[in-house]
């Protein structure tokens, strides 16, 4: 293994009506219809150009709250101990975040958008479009989650990886 140092540094915010990590969504999919905006940095602006013609982005962010992380945990969505890599836990070697939400509008350098499940003042890394026809698998499976995949639309976050 090669010692490799990464630095990222956040290009904005994201704000959500999310205050704590208790009840708040663990997909977007139990987020659709709560609103948050995504606030880029001035000197990024430029980077926005065209992501208007985009119904959906992905954002990209640090799990900025998480500390430690553990290689096995049990998810939200699950009773059974599972590899951190086969989860979406927040406590991960790299504490990255990814969401795909609606982009309702773009104001300068502020982004309205649908379907947050992040908390409050999460800092944002990156942002790309959604495109069906290059994020949509038609056949996949789905794991341990088969069996629990609906429950990320009513399933809350506990106080599980404090």
């Amino acid at each position: 293994m090669t010692d490799q140092i990464v630095s990222y540094s956040p290009i904005g915010i994201i704000h959500t009506p999310h205050k704590t990590r208790e009840g708040t969504p663990i997909q977007p999919g139990g987020a659709q219809g709560i609103i948050g905006t995504v606030e880029v940095y001035s000197e990024y602006l430029e980077g926005l150009l065209d992501l208007d013609g985009f119904s959906h982005i992905i954002l990209l962010y640090h799990f900025n709250r998480s500390v430690g992380f553990s290689l096995c945990v049990t998810p939200f969505m699950d009773d059974v101990p599972h590899g951190v890599f086969a989860t979406r836990a927040p406590k991960r070697p790299n504490a990255i975040g990814i969401s795909v939400v609606k982009l309702l509008k773009i104001a300068g350098a502020l982004l309205s958008v649908s379907g947050v499940d992040m908390l409050d003042g999460t800092p944002l890394l990156d942002i790309k479009p959604f495109v069906k026809e290059f994020d949509h698998v038609l056949r996949s499976r789905c794991g341990w989650l088969e069996k629990n995949k609906q429950q990320s639309r009513t399933k809350k976050a506990d106080n599980r990886f404090l």
